[in-house]
């Protein structure tokens, strides 16, 4: 046998040891070879399902009355698209789009139907509201300006990605975020384009963003990276930075640190968190961190005259003191049941779910109160309050409304 035909047998010694004992692990298993099946006995499978599902509700005793208003169409919802897509509310009307749909507005208080745009864009941003305009964005890119009392169309326009997060509106300008980390500020009059800021996006991100935040001379923007950007509103310059959350960790899943809800402007602080359990409060001319705390998520902040109350990944509700971050208390009882950010309605704050109900707690200790819901379809996007009435949009593009009892 020569040296070659040596080395070749040789090498494919293991390689036929392997084959050997592939095929008896395949008769090992279609044997039933107890062994091997004891390694996952029914509890653990059992266990580790339950981990994994939406934690059952509960019973509560309903201290608190909640009325439904109304409700109404928004046309076809996002789906499993996950734009989360919300309702803008000003001026006592409720501004909706929808995937296939358009836009239409509603009477905030009776849900009369005041007016419809009917369009074959998909629009899944927005809409935003704001200086007589209600603004959306679709997932083609282009973006819609339409006269907020009539819903004539007023100019359009064109960005670089898909547009899942509400425009914002204001001082002139109105602020586009696409996907791709850019946001783009057009003249609220004419649509012409003033600038643009770009920022480089993470491998992996969270999907979804939520609308930048102004302030006089300022527009807040929060990224994926774990950021909070401030830029100048007269060009876009960047003004400071500031790391709500630190990506860190072996793989992109760990270090995802984004900063996906709508920071909240109170006065001169801003409030935001991340999907890395942290938020922070922040001086809103400066950057300058105020006080941090170990507990938040991707969804927007819900502000109170006392309390910051913000979901976490896991499905924990946690209510922190608006002056120091310390927690004041948790509701854990929802976990895993993919919760919207938390509205405040009143004396309670409010949160969605997936299996399209809403949840109230108390805001002095957390306690349920109130339970209703909404639809049988998931509430993603961010609830909204205005003049005491909730507005909430679930993915099918169903819109409904509630006050509570006096």
């Amino acid at each position: 046998m020569s040296d070659q035909t040596a080395r070749g047998a040789s090498s494919h010694a293991p390689n036929r040891l392997v084959r050997i004992a592939a095929i008896a692990l395949c008769v090992m298993t279609v044997t039933g070879c107890s062994t091997v099946r004891g390694w996952f006995g029914n509890s653990e499978k059992a266990n580790a399902k339950a981990l994994s599902e939406p934690a059952p509700l509960t019973d509560i005793t309903e201290t608190l009355s909640v009325s439904r208003l109304w409700s109404a169409n928004a046309g076809k919802g996002e789906g499993r698209l996950g734009v989360r897509q919300s309702p803008a509310v000003a001026d006592g009307r409720v501004y909706v789009a929808a995937i296939k749909g358009g836009v239409r507005a509603f009477d905030l208080q009776t849900g009369a139907s005041l007016w419809r745009y009917d369009s074959d864009l998909r629009l899944s941003g927005g809409p935003g509201v704001g200086e007589g305009l209600v603004v959306a964005g679709s997932l083609d890119g282009e973006v819609v300006a339409l006269d907020a009392a009539t819903g004539a169309e007023r100019w359009t326009a064109k960005v670089s990605n898909e547009v899942i997060a509400a425009p914002a509106i204001g001082q002139g300008v109105v602020l586009v975020r696409s996907n791709d980390g850019r946001v783009t500020a057009f003249d609220v009059a004419s649509g012409e384009r003033r600038w643009f800021w770009v920022r480089e996006l993470p491998s992996l991100t969270v999907r979804g963003n939520d609308a930048p935040v102004l302030g006089p001379g300022f527009v807040f923007v929060g990224n994926d990276d774990g950021t909070i950007a401030a830029l100048s509103l007269s060009d876009g310059r960047t003004l400071w930075e500031q790391a709500v959350a630190q990506p860190d960790g072996r793989t992109e899943l760990e270090r995802m640190s984004d900063v996906d809800g709508t920071p909240v402007l109170d006065e001169a602080v801003l409030f935001a968190s991340s999907y890395r359990h942290r938020t922070m409060a922040l001086e809103g001319p400066s950057g300058r961190p105020l006080w941090v705390s170990e507990h938040g998520g991707a969804n927007r902040p819900g502000l109170s005259p006392q309390r910051v109350v913000v979901t976490d990944a896991n499905g924990t509700v946690w209510a922190l003191d608006k002056f120091s971050g310390t927690a004041a208390w948790q509701q854990p009882a929802l976990a895993r049941r993919n919760l919207t950010g938390a509205a405040i309605q009143g004396d309670y704050a409010v949160v969605g779910d997936l299996d399209g109900y809403l949840h109230w707690m108390r805001l002095d200790d957390g306690e349920f109160v109130a339970r209703e819901r909404a639809g049988r379809d998931p509430i993603r996007g961010a609830l909204v309050v205005a003049d005491g009435v909730l507005v909430v949009q679930n993915v099918d593009g169903n819109v409904t409304a509630w006050r509570l009892a006096q």
